[in-house]
Order: C-alpha cells, then structure tokens, then sequence
C-alpha cells in the first residue's frame, strides 16, 4: 500500500506540474519589438507611441505603439535619461507616461540578507545530523538508539545456550518474573534490578540475554555503551531517560546494555581528571536503575569483559543486584557446544563430539563454532560431502595456531634448525612428568610461528603446582638447548620462550610464594589507571637487597630448568635426530607415527624436586590463541 500510494501521489504531482508548464506556455505574453535608442527618439518625434513605461534601474523604454498597439522595447544610456524623459513629456499628441523605480521586495532583501546565514546554519545542521547517525534527524541526537527486537525475528531461548548450566539458572528467575511478576510480588519478593554478566569474550553473554527475553516473550531493547557516549556533554545522559522511558512503556521489558563498560567505568580516573560526558551518562544510568520502580517490569542486563574497572557504585545492591560469571566452558559444556553448532553440518562417521571436545581445552563458545564453520570451508574448499576428522583436526590447527604459510620459502638449515628446535620441546615435554601430553609438532609456518609444538592437558586444570610450573620452563628451554646442543650456536627464534620463562620464573618468587629462602610473600605492587584498563607500571615495596635475593632467585630458577633440558636432550639424543629426521621429512609429526618415536624415550621421570607441588596456583584454562606451547617467532 505504501508503494501504491506513493506512486500515485507522484503520477498526481507530474500531471499538474505538465499542466503548470502548458498555461505558463499558452499565456505567456507575445515578446515586444526591439527599438535600438535612435529608433526610439524617431518614434517620439513621429508621435507614434502611445503610452511609455521607464524601468528606472534597468534603463529600458516598454511601451505601446498607436499603430496596431503594438509592444516595443528600447534601452537607453544611463545618462541620457534626464534627456529622454524631458523628450517623452513634450511628445504630441501627449504619451501617458510611468516612471517604474524596480524597487526589490522586501522578502527578496530579506532572502539576500539571511541566505549566506541560513547556508551556514544549514552545513552545520548538515554534519551534525551525519555525527548523529544520518536519517534520524538532526533534533533526535538525544533519543536513544537502541534496536528494539520484534517478535518477527528468531526466538533465542534457553535450549540454544550450552556450556553455561550455572548462568542459565541464575537467570530462569528472570525468566519467571516476567512472566508472572504477581507470583514474587505477592509474597514480598524482590527481582533484581540488574544483572551483570561478564567472563571472556566469545562465552556467549548476549546469547544467554537474548535467551532471557526469548522465554519470557517481552520487548527487548539492545544498545552499546559506547552509543551514550558523544561529543555534546548531556546528550548521553538525555539518551539513557529515553531508553529507560521506552521500556516502561513497554513494561515489562528488557533492556540489555553491551560493553558497559564504555560508559561505566571508574569516575575520576584519568590524566587532569574524569571525562565530563562519560561520567554525567553514568550518574544518570546510577539514577534510574535505582530510581524506577520494581513493579514496573523493566530489568537491566548489562554484559562486560573488565568488572574490575566498573565504578563501585554501578555494581552495588539495588542496581547491579546480581553478577553472573559466564566462564569459559569445561568439557561437558565444550560436548553440548559442538552438538548445537554441528546441528545440520554432514559430520562423517569419523567425527564425534567428544573427540572434539577433549582436543579443544580452553576453547569458549565462539571458538567451537568458529572451528566447525572452519571444518565446514576446508570440506566444501576440498569437494567432500561430508565433515571428516581430517577436517576437524585442520580447523583446531587453524584456529589455535593461524593458516599454513607453506609458500614461505626456508633454506635447508633453517629447516633443520627449527626441527631440532621443535623436537627439543617435544621430547623435553615427554620425558617430564608435570607437563601435558605432546599432541602435534609441525615445522610447518603458521601465523607468525616458523613451527609449533601442541601439548594438550587431558582434563581442565585450574591450578598449577610449582613441579608444573618447573617443568613448563624446562619444555619452554627445551627449544633453545636443542639449538645449543646441535649447532653450539642458538638462533633468535627461542626469544618467545625466554620471554614466557622469565615470566614464570619472576611470578613464582614475587607473586606465588614458591621462593624457598624469601618464603609465602608477595613482593611488589602494581600501579595503574583504571580508566586505562591496564596497569601503568610496577612499584617495588622492597629493598635493594631483597631485589638482589629476587634476581638470583629467578636465576636459579631459569638455570635450574635449563639445565635440566640439557640433560633430557643429552641422555636421550638418538630420539632427539630421529624427531629432527622425520620432521624434516614429513613436516608435521601426531598420532601414532609421534608416540612411536617418543615411546623411544621412555616414559615419565621423576625428576623435580621434593616437595615442589606444596604451592599451587590459580590457572584457568587458557584461551585457543595461547594453547600452543611454543612458536618461534
């Protein structure tokens, strides 16, 4: 309908502009007969004009000839004017004679006067409508932009969200209240206001608010923090009473706010002070969390990655009633994942979800999908019907470690450096007992690595024991003393490995307590801004002598493991050239063919020292991107 009728309203607009242009046509006046000067003064002294009209400003004659009144058209010099109009009075018979002084209108003035204004007034509104986001106007800058969902768009409810049970329960009270808010209401209960999901990115926190609003069946209004936060101070807090006003009259609804963190961060943090925009956004959003009633329906859901930098009192009871971590998933909610996202994906009768699940530790959500759709590209990219391990396997390899760079050229002892390189860190890490198993070495490039060792831990593991820790640094050195020990001249490309060692080290003796002389303290303080997200630098608390008791302490720590790789390597060097031989020859080494070659080496040696795992220490499981043990850079 609205296409009809705006074509007849365009059909209706042609006709009569055509009609417009057809009597503009039929009753435009015949054009008068052009006099030069001398033909006019001639027609004066003939008599001949009946009645002359002076355009003062334009100094042209209009008049009207007695023979056939016919209309004629002179110009003259402007200073012959005095002369022809002393001429014109004393003509006979007598001319009837008009002065016309072609004064302009007082709305042309106007127009000439105010249009050099009105184009500047009209840029500016030009590029603040364009600031503001376009087609909504320029006076709307201060109504919120949140995108209401409606009812015609897919419905998201909790039986599409895996991998997060804990989360899912905490908000079917959510759930219930919107659905039937009598029922708490009645006997004194209270819902939250808000709800705070965070935990790392990909865990699907919008997934699990949009899940909210699919089961209750209530409007659901999704923005950005960053959309609150513009150049003009009070735009942003206009912005946040139009959406809260939306959704009461909504009621009940939902208002669920992305990246919070944007708006909501820490007030007066800052170089030279807080940002006044930001901060005004967030007393307004303090306001009217705490301010709208709970009969009213509206609950906020707000999802972040950094709580840590929230201000306190966004998080406090009676605004932020309820914080919900939404943590990477272990490996029940990894199978539950891969089983939503393989939903109509041909898996062949090689691929099951529980093999993917143990190969993908640390994985969230968006990882596994990401990992399916890659094994999905790779089998249509190779003609198959169907999804194959093949293809799995080389979408986790994808995932974890970036694409094959094989086209990238290598001389023959580059290659060979690399292999021993990668095989000092595998055979390092067989041999050790308190190091995960070696799934994969490959001297293939990927990403930024020239070759990567993969060493998957057989269960989630949340902490880490000082002999783990030990032995990390000695698979880490494994690389580098392979490179000593073969070629008595090591390469550049084990400065990752030194890096992520004295990273170790230094956290076993300044942040775990796992220093045997300088005992269970922490040393050292880090200070940062919070509005910068990150710590701004490191303050010592101690004295130059215990810096001096730290530095040996990391020394031996580094010594200790190194030393230890060099006598796995040394003890165990025939295994050593034949990894390099066969990596060398096949580039990539798993499964059976890499177990047969390490089985060679024996299993795992008690080789830590007593009584190192009386010190364990928070260690979630790491994201997809730092699974690898080691790529040389």
């Amino acid at each position: 309908m609205k296409k009809l009728s705006r074509s007849a309203f365009l059909l209706i607009g042609g006709a009569v502009l055509a009609a417009l242009l057809v009597a503009l046509v039929l009753t435009r006046d015949p054009a008068p007969m052009e006099l030069t000067f001398t033909e006019l003064e001639e027609k004066i002294d003939q008599g001949a004009i009946a009645e002359a009209t002076i355009l003062d400003r334009s100094h042209e004659v209009r008049g009207i000839l007695i023979e056939d009144d016919e209309l004629f058209i002179a110009s003259f010099p402007a200073e012959a004017t005095d002369e022809l109009f002393a001429e014109l009075r004393a003509a006979e018979p007598a001319i009837t004679l008009e002065v016309d002084r072609q004064d302009t209108s007082l709305w042309v003035q106007l127009l000439f006067n105010l249009l050099p204004i009105l184009l500047l007034v009209g840029i500016f509104l030009f590029f603040i409508n364009s600031m503001q986001g376009g087609g909504r106007g320029v006076m709307s800058f201060g109504k919120a932009k949140a995108r209401k969902m409606s009812k015609d768009q897919p419905t998201v409810t909790f039986a599409d969200v895996a991998g997060a049970d804990e989360a899912v329960e905490e908000l079917i009270e959510i759930r219930d209240f919107l659905a039937d808010p009598d029922r708490f209401q009645k006997i004194g209960a209270k819902i939250p206001k808000g709800v705070l999901l965070f935990g790392p990115p990909g865990t699907g926190k919008t997934l699990l608010a949009r899940a909210v609003a699919g089961e209750a069946g209530v409007p659901f209004f999704t923005i950005s923090g960053s959309d609150f936060v513009e150049m003009f101070v009070g735009v942003g807090a206009s912005r946040v009473r139009d959406l809260f006003e939306q959704a009461k009259a909504e009621s009940p609804a939902i208002i669920f706010v992305d990246e919070i963190d944007a708006v909501g961060r820490h007030r007066g943090a800052g170089l030279g002070g807080g940002h006044d925009e930001r901060e005004q956004t967030l007393n307004q959003l303090l306001v009217e969390m705490d301010g709208f009633d709970v009969s009213t329906g509206v609950i906020l859901i707000a999802a972040t990655n950094r709580p840590d930098i929230l201000d306190p009192a966004l998080l406090r009871p009676g605004r932020f009633d309820r914080q919900i971590v939404v943590d990477r998933p272990d490996l029940e909610g990894r199978r539950n994942i891969a089983n939503v996202h393989a939903a109509g994906k041909p898996l062949a009768d090689d691929v099951s979800t529980d093999v993917i699940a143990r190969r993908t530790p640390g994985f969230t959500g968006a990882d596994i999908a990401n990992l399916l759709n890659e094994a999905a590209l790779l089998a249509a990219r190779r003609d198959k019907k169907t999804i194959s391990q093949a293809e799995i396997e080389d979408a986790i390899d994808r995932v974890i470690a970036g694409p094959e760079r094989k086209s990238r050229a290598m001389s023959d002892k580059e290659k060979a450096v690399i292999a021993y390189h990668e095989s000092g860190h595998a055979l390092v890490g067989h041999v050790l007992p308190n190091t995960d198993p070696i799934h994969k070495i490959s001297i293939v490039a990927r990403g930024r690595a020239l070759g990567w060792t993969l060493a998957l831990p057989t269960q989630d593991r949340y902490l880490q024991s000082r002999s783990e820790l030990t032995d990390t640094m000695a698979m880490l050195l494994g690389g580098r003393t392979a490179e000593e020990l073969i070629f008595g001249d090591p390469t550049t490309g084990a400065s990752d490995d030194i890096d992520r060692v004295a990273t170790i080290a230094r956290s076993m003796v300044t942040e775990f307590g796992m220093s045997e002389s300088l005992g269970p303290q922490r040393l050292g303080r880090k200070s940062g801004e919070v509005f910068l997200g990150k710590d701004q630098g490191h303050e010592a608390d101690y004295s130059d002598d215990v810096a001096m008791k730290i530095d040996s302490e990391v020394l031996a720590l580094v010594e200790s493991a190194h030393e230890e790789a060099r006598e796995i390597l040394t003890l165990h060097r025939s295994v050593l050239d034949r990894l390099a031989e066969e990596l060398i020859e096949h580039e990539s080494l798993d499964g059976d063919a890499l177990e047969a070659i390490l089985s060679e080496a024996g299993g795992a040696v008690e080789n830590s020292p007593a009584g190192a795992s009386a010190h364990p220490t928070i260690n979630p499981p790491q994201p997809a991107e730092q699974m690898r043990a080691e790529g040389m850079d």
